[in-house]
């Protein structure tokens, strides 16, 4: 039997690479539908996903939530430069940011800057709120936004 340290993407089987597609597109199916789906009874596949999970690559279940009925009409995105790429200024930024309810996502980037925000507001005087608050903050030298109009794909995880 593979140990969890022969797990990663070239330690998944079919199975297990079937398993992971089915939970990213409905993490809430029991796991007697997920063994069904997957081709396999139930208590071997229960098995693999608590492997995957000790492995960490199923990392949580959530819910995928409507911001705009939420309150939150607006989604933009930050692009972040600093004045500095000093490890102790970029976790100074990172540790600020994940302090923020709206700041969604951060992700550190090359090229054009240093983060990538995503960020929800509940209006434009939320927005340009949060804008403020962000230019304001220590060591942030530059700070561009770009406000989404509509979402035409978003789907969770990657291809399996």
């Amino acid at each position: 039997m593979r140990t969890l340290e022969t797990i990663g993407p070239e330690g998944l089987d079919a199975i297990d690479r079937k398993i992971l597609r089915e939970l990213q597109t409905d993490g809430r199916m029991t796991n007697v539908e997920l063994a069904r789906r997957s081709g396999v009874s139930a208590p071997p596949c229960l098995r693999r996903v608590r492997r995957l999970e000790e492995a960490g690559i199923i990392r949580g279940y959530h819910a995928d939530t409507d911001a705009a009925l939420l309150g939150f009409q607006i989604t933009f995105f930050a692009l972040v430069g600093l004045d500095s790429q000093k490890e102790s200024v970029l976790t100074a930024f990172e540790a600020m940011v994940a302090e923020w309810v709206e700041v969604r996502e951060c992700h550190m980037i090359r090229g054009g800057g240093d983060f990538l925000l995503k960020v929800v507001a509940r209006d434009t005087a939320h927005e340009n709120e949060l804008t403020r608050r962000l230019t304001a903050a220590p060591n942030v030298s530059r700070v561009q936004t770009l406000q989404t109009i509509r979402v035409s794909k978003h789907i969770a995880g990657v291809p399996v």
